[in-house]
Parts: structure tokens; sequence; C-alpha cells
């Protein structure tokens, strides 16, 4: 099977979600090509709304979510209980998927492609040897196009209804940082495991007291050796159930506020007591702990400034170039850079400023411009080159070492930050979609 790399593209999917879909596609295939003499029985495992999901749906996904863990060497629970687990995550999905096409949330074509051939350049092929290593694997290619597409849909339904609409303030961040520094076991990294048994809303108390006392017995059976993996495959209501409940590697400012003291005085392998949070009684286990990394991060910064002409169209590209070395002449024959700029500039927001781009990090700039200021030494002119804004002359006046430890402390602070808000509003979210929809499950 393909192996794909562990990188992020469209800052939606990762491929981490990918290899599981390829995952679950082969084993689908291979289920199917198993059982080709087989019919399946076409009953209704469930009512999701106007919909339904049916049992040979519900087993082709059984049995992929299977054939997944076991590669993974992952303990498998009852079948009963892992038909449970994944009855439920089809109707979450189920849901929506019903809620985007409801809103207008569409992925056209062009998008899909263009994701599709994301994946093939990180993994190093073309479009045609992707198709090819899918075949060789048994995997439609077309089943893996609606499979991204609904991994699209539901990640922009997701931005649209939770993400856009976490703020995370400069006094968020403050406190963060201040946290890591002051809270005990701050500098520490945890891997966690979890297990959610979930609440609806307007819980009853014969409810609550149910969920209490099934919460309290998987407590019990996980302090008496059950394996944690497997219980959480079977119970856990929560996003990462079929993960075995792996959190991975979070600091105590990533973590639920709940769960942050808890954990800070957890043994390495201890079982928490039961948390409640609005989404139900969480259970968690420290799986692995260790320091967390404190390097300094210097840079090299360049103070520049630059000039931008724009071609009007295609033809006038040479004539624009042109222009723009005879500018360059002018300075290098002693007429002022920033007058220049401000009267000639296309890049209206540098010119007012005689050009400048005042201290540049690394990494800002697009690479051809990059490219050229790097060659720079301080007063030097660049030659006239192109970006895709246009003709450019940059000139570096001063460079400087620069610690920016501090600031990429702030910008790794807020995405924690954001990631551990957007995941328990997701997990409410969810519940309330769940809760206000007709679910009846037959099996």
């Amino acid at each position: 099977m393909l192996a794909l790399k562990s990188v992020v593209f469209l800052k939606i999917v990762n491929m981490k979600k990918i290899a599981i879909i390829l995952m679950l596609l082969m084993s689908v295939s291979t289920h199917l090509q198993a059982a080709d003499d087989v019919e399946w029985i076409d009953g209704i495992a469930a009512i999701v709304n106007d919909e339904v999901i049916t049992q040979g749906e519900l087993q082709k996904r059984v049995d992929s979510i299977t054939a997944q863990l076991r590669s993974e060497g992952k303990s498998l629970p009852a079948t009963s209980l892992l038909k449970n687990q994944v009855i439920e995550r089809m109707v979450l999905t189920r849901l929506q998927l019903s809620m985007a096409e409801q809103t207008g949330i569409r992925i056209d074509d062009v998008t899909l492609d263009r994701t599709i051939e994301n994946i093939a350049e990180q993994n190093n092929l073309t479009i045609r040897e992707f198709r090819d290593v899918l075949t060789r694997d048994g995997i439609n290619f077309a089943d893996f196009r609606e499979e991204i597409r609904k991994e699209l849909t539901l990640s922009r339904l997701r931005q649209r209804e939770v993400d856009n609409r976490i703020l995370v303030t400069q006094q968020d961040v403050d406190n963060y940082l201040l946290t890591q520094k002051t809270q005990q076991g701050g500098g520490q990294e945890y891997r966690l495991q979890h297990i959610l048994i979930a609440l609806p809303e307007g819980v009853s108390p014969e409810q609550l007291k149910l969920s209490q006392q099934k919460a309290a017995q998987l407590v019990q059976q996980l302090r008496s050796g059950a394996n944690f993996s497997e219980m959480a495959i079977a119970h856990s209501a929560g996003q990462k159930a079929l993960e075995g409940g792996d959190l991975g590697w979070r600091k105590l400012g990533e973590l639920p506020r709940a769960f942050a003291d808890i954990v800070a005085n957890l043994e390495t392998g201890g079982i928490s007591n039961l948390i409640r949070s609005p989404s139900g009684f969480h259970i968690i286990k420290l799986a692995e702990k260790r320091s967390a990394s404190t390097q300094r991060n210097v840079i090299i910064q360049r103070q520049a400034r630059h000039i931008l002409i724009k071609p009007k169209n295609r033809a006038d590209r040479a004539e624009s170039r042109a222009q723009l070395e005879r500018i360059r002449e002018r300075i290098e024959n002693g007429e002022d850079f920033a007058e220049i700029a401000k009267s000639h500039s296309d890049d209206r927001g540098s010119a007012v400023e005689g050009g400048s781009l005042g201290w540049v990090n690394p990494g800002v700039m697009v690479p051809e411009f990059e490219e050229e200021m790097e060659k720079l030494a301080d007063g030097e002119i660049s030659p006239v080159f192109q970006s895709r804004f246009g003709w450019h002359i940059v000139q570096v006046l001063a460079h400087r070492e620069h610690d920016n430890t501090e600031e990429l402390q702030r910008i790794a602070a807020q995405k924690a930050i954001k990631q551990r808000l957007v995941e328990e509003e997701y997990q409410l979210w969810l519940r309330r979609l769940r809760d206000e929809a007709f679910v009846e499950l037959k099996i």
C-alpha cells in the first residue's frame, strides 16, 4: 500500500487521514473480492432524519475498521461493541454531510482534482503514477476521489461552524505562556489516552446516573488491567476513539482546562478519576511524559527596500523590465532610492515609505525575492528580477541577528489555544447536532 508522508495539504486534510482513507478503501475492496459469492443482507442499521444506513454499509465499515486496527496492532473489542461505535460515527458523518448539502457547501471537481494532485506531488508521484499505485493496491480511483471529497466537505463545514467562530486574544496568549512558566508540570509534554462517556443536552437525572455508573465501572476495569485502547474503541464517544483514544503529545496549556491540573499530578501509566465537563464524563490515562523543548531560535533579519513595476499585460513585460533597468541605473548614478520609489513603485503600501519593507524575517517574502535579497551585501542593489507580482529591484540596507524565540512561542501558543478551544467546541457542536436529529438505531 502507498506509504503517505505525514504532511498537511490545503490546511484542511492531513495525510494521516488520507492514509486511513486508503486503508479503509483497500480493506473494503479486499472484503468485496472475498465476498463475491455472498449477498449482503441489506436491512436497515439506522434511520438518520430522512436517510437510512444499511446493514451492508455498516458491515463494510466494520470490516474496514477491523482491518485497520489489526494492521496497527491494536486489540479489538467485542464485535457488538465495535458495531455500536462505528454506527455512531456513521450517524455523525451522515448528519454533517447532510447539513453541508443543505447549507450549500460543495467541493467542485477543480478543487478536488487540485487536492489529489497535491497528494500525489507530496509523495513524489505524477497523477498517473498515483492512480497506478492505487489500482495496484486494489483501490478504485473514483471511490478514492469521493472519499477525499467527503473529507474536504466535512473539514469545510467544521471550519465554518466551529473553527471560524473561535477567537484567541493576546490576553489568552499571555495567560497561556504564564501558565507554562508557573504551573506545576508546565515544562513537560504529556501523551494521553482519553475516553469520553457523552451526555446529551438536557440530560435527565436517570441518564446522568447511568452514565456516571458506566464511566465509574470503566475506571475500575482500567485500574484492574483492562486495555485502555480496547476500552476506548469500544466505549468512547471522543473523536479519537477509533485510534484507541490517543490524544498524542500535548503541553498542559493545550489540554482542556478540566484536564490540566489532574494530568500534572498523574504518574506515568496512571488512570484519572472521572472528570465531568459539559460534554460528559472523561477518563484520562497518562501514557508517557517528557521534557518540552526550550531551544532558542536565532534568525538573520534584513532591513530592505524595493521598487516594483507591474506589467499591464503580457505585451508590456519587456517594456516594464526596461523601465526598471533605467530606474536602477538612475539610482546607481546617485539619485535617491526613496524618492524614486515614492513616485514610481507600484507597491503603493511600501512606496509611501520610500519602498521600505522594514526588518524582514526569513520565509516572509516569495522565494524569488528571498533568493535575491540573501545574495546582497549591505547597501547593494539587486539586478532586476521577476516574481509573480512583477519586476523588482531590492536594496538591503543592513542585517542583524534576531532572537525570535518569544515570537515563535506566542505563535505556537495561539495555535495551541485555538486547537484546544476548537476541539472542545466541536465536541459540543456534534452533540447538539446528534441531539437535534431524528436517529433510530436498528442494531
